[in-house]
């Protein structure tokens, strides 16, 4: 949190990629300013339709968490927990992220109280996923027990190797972006991390 005006207004700010600019979002009343250095952005909370809380590993971090909001004229932002420090650096300030996200849901609320909140990847992405990645283990386990049949021992024992890995990877996005509507104004904890014990 920062001091601007005399009050103490939420914030976050992000680096979203290795190279660029880091975005400031700061809520100011029933509006939304989104910095990023090259211009300022005004966004009215009124606006704001649909709020969705997704899981979204990153190449170098699973613990990669995304809110995005759609607005009435078909834009959309979307920030996450996870900034760029330098190229092989990632920050992560859950409990900071947390906190802003829940004040930003909570004004989005007073502005516009039909504005949906939902949790997870849309049913049919979701769908996809859930497949193609039960799929594919299943495919490595196959042919695992084929290869142990077959005295092929090695080749089996990596392809159970792959079939666990692919489990490892693909079984949070699976669970954590399972499609669910949320309360008006509900922050989930598994899909935001970071919230501060009472």
């Amino acid at each position: 949190m920062k001091a601007d005006d005399d009050t103490t207004l939420p914030f976050w700010r992000q680096r979203p990629r290795p190279i660029g600019f880091e975005i400031a979002y700061r809520l100011k009343g029933d509006t939304l300013e989104i910095d990023s250095t090259r211009k300022v952005d005004q966004v009215r909370l009124s606006a704001v339709e649909q709020v969705r809380f997704i899981y979204a590993p990153s190449n170098v971090s699973s613990k990669g968490f995304r809110t995005q909001l759609r607005l009435s004229d078909g834009k959309s932002i979307t920030f996450g927990n996870l900034s760029w420090r330098s190229l092989t650096d990632i920050e992560r300030d859950d409990a900071r992220y947390h906190a802003f996200v829940t004040a930003l849901s909570a004004a989005i609320v007073r502005a516009n109280p039909k504005a949906r909140f939902l949790a997870g990847k849309p049913y049919l992405l979701w769908l996809a996923l859930a497949l193609a990645g039960g799929g594919a283990i299943l495919m490595l386990t196959f042919f695992s027990l084929r290869a142990f049949q077959q005295g092929a021992t090695a080749a089996a024992g990596l392809g159970l190797v792959l079939a666990a890995a692919s489990f490892w990877q693909v079984w949070p996005m699976i669970k954590l972006n399972r499609p669910r509507d949320l309360a008006s104004g509900e922050v989930p904890d598994d899909l935001v991390p970071g919230r501060q014990a009472a």
